[in-house]
Formats: structure tokens, sequence, C-alpha cells
């Protein structure tokens, strides 16, 4: 089916590459954009929550931007948590707007230009590397070590939104998170820095240690959760997995509960799909955040003192 489909594939990168040609507004400020070559969870929100936090740390008052994907609102909008909801603004958004100004808009450029008559010293965008209409002082390649880059193919034919090498040109480094399982480094540019992270759990897990849990989840990669759980201690008695985004309701939040009630365990989800239940729900289910883990923090934190002092622009 991927040969098949090869044809199609080669439109599609095609349409990107025309639409990447394109010159983009260039903010005043730098803008850091963590990006993917593939469709799907990649890890891209949490590299963008860990710069948020170490841009914070250095007193730059960082604004972060995103399309909202799930979301109706096309923006530009800054994410108010008590009035949007994941139905509005999407997932994502609303775990970033927790930690900085957040602001989602279909037109990054115009999220850009709100973002800095709003006073923001640094734009880090969560997700983007495809979109022409905003200048990037620096691209990092986000790359999920269990998944790769699949089957090396572009929409329809694999899960590239454009040939790796066409993206990793555009990159001034590339972030593994978790081992390289599928030898995804092998395909990149050989002078192209390689930064690693793995992903941790956060401190809820320890309250979760040899209790009975029942996990579900509607991420790009479910197991990657179930097995976080696992690792952190906790037995997995049941688990239930779900489309990414996908929009949890009073009906199916019964039936998960009652389901963990049958096993005698510990409902537990993501922080990601924790927003999208409904709120009379949420109190009933415990949270378990991951975090980055750097191999070399030197590494993450050099880049950043290159991004602002931009050294760097459209690596």
């Amino acid at each position: 089916m991927p040969l098949l489909l090869s044809p199609v594939a080669a439109i599609y990168a095609g349409a990107t590459a025309r639409r990447m040609a394109r010159p983009g507004f260039a903010a005043p400020i730098p803008v850091i954009c963590c990006g993917s070559v593939t469709a799907g969870g990649a890890g891209k929100t949490t590299l963008t929550i860990d710069l948020g936090r170490r841009l914070a740390a250095r007193g730059v008052a960082s604004h972060f931007l995103l399309r909202g994907y799930g979301g109706s609102v096309k923006g530009p909008v800054r994410v108010e948590p008590g009035k949007h909801g994941s139905e509005a603004v999407g997932d994502e958004a609303l775990l970033l707007a927790a930690l900085a100004p957040t602001w989602v808009s279909a037109d990054r450029a115009e999220g850009a230009k709100c973002a800095v008559e709003a006073g923001a010293g640094a734009i880090v965008m969560d997700d983007g590397l495809q979109n022409p209409t905003l200048r990037k002082t620096i691209s990092l390649l986000t790359i999920d070590g269990s998944t790769g880059f699949g089957n090396g193919r572009v929409i329809p034919a694999g899960p590239l939104r454009e040939s790796v090498a066409t993206a990793a040109a555009r990159c001034g480094a590339a972030v593994l998170i978790g081992q390289d399982d599928t030898g995804a480094l092998a395909m990149l540019p050989r002078d192209l820095p390689v930064l690693r992270a793995a992903l941790v759990s956060g401190p809820e897990m320890a309250e979760l240690s040899g209790q009975n849990v029942f996990a579900f989840c509607g991420i790009a990669n479910p197991r990657k959760f179930f097995t976080t759980l696992r690792l952190g201690g906790a037995v997995v008695a049941g688990s239930e997995a779900f489309a990414d985004h996908y929009p949890f309701d009073a009906g199916d939040m019964s039936a998960l509960l009652a389901q963990a009630e049958r096993l005698g365990a510990i409902p537990v989800t993501t922080r990601k799909d924790w927003v999208r239940i409904p709120p009379e729900f949420q109190t009933r289910v415990r949270v378990v955040s991951v975090t980055l883990q750097w191999e070399d923090p030197s590494q993450i934190d050099a880049l950043l003192d290159r991004a602002m002092a931009s050294e760097v622009v459209d690596a």
C-alpha cells in the first residue's frame, strides 16, 4: 500500500515544499520552534514546556504559540483556562497556559504579533515546523525514539509531513526522546546535533507505586503512558486506549469509572487527557504528568543561549 500511495505522497511533499518557500514574518524577539516531521505525537508539547521553564528561570518572559489542534478557535486569542475549554483551544493549549501566556492562532504570524504586543521576550512554538508564516530563530526536530519516522514515507504512504532530509535542513538540532528503537538517527544529516532526553514521571507516581490502577488515555502513543506507569511501580490492572485528542463525555467517563471500580483499581490518565474530561469527573481521576530528563542539560542550555542571542535564524 505505501508503494501504491507514493505518487500521492509526492504531491503532498511538493505542496509542503512550495508552501515553505514563502517568506514569513520576522518577529523582533527570538522564536524557538519545537517541531516534528511526523504527524501525531512526538513529544513536542513536553519539550515546549521544558523550554518555557528554562527561559523563565533566566528571567525571560516567554509566550507559547500554537495552532490549537482539536479546538474550534482560529484566533489569534490568548488562552484563559477558566474561560476556554479544550473544545475551544485544544488540550495542549490548556497545558501550556498553566505555565505561561499562551496564544492560539491558525495564522502563526498574527499570533506572534499579539505576543510581542503583550510583552513577550521570546516565543516558543508547539509545532509549526511546516508553517512558513513566521520565521524561526531556531527549530528543533523532535523525535519519539519508540516510533521514529515510521516507514519513512510521506502522507498518505506513511506518517511524514515531508521528507526527513528536508525538515532536518531547517533545524538547528534534533531532540531524541527515549531510546532510538527504530534507527531514526541514521536518517538524519551527520552534521545535525542530536540532544538526548528521557521522559520521567512526575511526583504523583510515588503515590501510585504498588497500587492497582486502571489507565486510560487518548494520545498518539498510549503504550508509552502504560509503560510509564509500570516502570513507576504501579500495577496496571486494566487499560483502555482512545484516539488522539479524544473528547471524553459523561457517558465515556461513567463507563471508565465503573470499569475501574470492577477492577478495584484507581482510575489514572495523563494531564493532557485530564483537561478533556468533563469537570464534574476530574476530581475522581488521578493524573500522572511527565517531564524531560536531559542526558546533558548543558547542551540545551547552550542552544537557548544561542537562540536568545539571535546567532541563528531559520537554521
